[in-house]
């Protein structure tokens, strides 16, 4: 029985860490997408952009792979507790990875009618958003792999800087929009790139939440957002005709 009961234990530990190295899998794939999309806005450049697009798919095989995985381990194994909780919050994440990848498609799709436009001085902000939720990702992830609540804490801390950089670029945009009314298109889909990177973070900040719901069984109270682009949603962006 006890060799049994060990080669059950070694059985289950090798699903787990199998659903883990796909879900890494999974974000290491965000993360290129996303630099990739980002890169290619800056450098307008439509066949990069095109890349990102077509590779999405192989996220979202990853995920119905992490899925299936999640159900099997479940069906098989009737976890239990904190075993049942990780292999549940595995089966979200990786969810939550496939909008992430869907977010820098889209991010792409908007790389490439922005490279059809003259250039935006407001994107030189984008860069550094995307770095911000990228380091966002890779330390999130490495918390689940880690079942690191510290770690996932602190990420989730610092999706402040992500909305504080959007409010920054909403701001810069919508004072070049109404100073050059004919730039409002391109700077429409800057906006939207902006939203999607923002997004990107709020997600990793789920996944954080997720990570140490799994390993306390504790729920991280709710942070508010800090979003002050509402104050504009009133104003034109063409300036009244004299």
């Amino acid at each position: 029985m006890a060799d049994t009961t060990a080669h059950t234990v070694k059985s289950f530990d090798e699903d787990i860490a199998q659903l883990r190295s796909i879900i890494t899998r999974m974000g290491g794939l965000c993360e290129v997408q996303i630099a990739g999309a980002v890169d290619a806005l800056v450098s307008r450049n439509v066949d990069a952009a095109m890349r990102v697009v077509e590779a999405d798919a192989r996220i979202d095989l990853l995920e119905a792979e992490a899925e299936a995985l999640a159900v099997r381990i479940i069906a098989l194994r009737a976890p239990l507790a904190g075993d049942l909780r990780e292999i549940v919050a595995a089966l979200k994440i990786a969810g939550v990875l496939e909008r992430i990848g869907d977010y820098a498609k889209n991010i792409a799709k908007r790389a490439s009618a922005l490279a059809m436009a003259p250039p935006i001085e407001p994107v030189i902000i984008v860069p550094e958003m995307a770095r911000a939720v990228i380091g966002m990702i890779k330390d999130v992830l490495d918390a689940f792999v880690d079942r690191d609540v510290q770690l996932a804490k602190a990420v989730c801390d610092r999706d402040q800087r992500v909305d504080d950089l959007y409010n920054s670029l909403f701001r810069s945009l919508l004072t070049f929009m109404m100073e050059n009314p004919h730039y409002i298109t391109p700077s429409t889909h800057l906006l939207f790139v902006a939203k999607n990177l923002e997004r990107i973070g709020d997600h990793a900040t789920s996944v954080g939440e997720m990570v140490h719901f799994a390993v306390t069984g504790i729920h991280i109270v709710d942070r508010p957002k800090t979003d002050d682009t509402s104050t504009y949603s009133n104003t034109p962006l063409v300036p009244p005709v004299a």
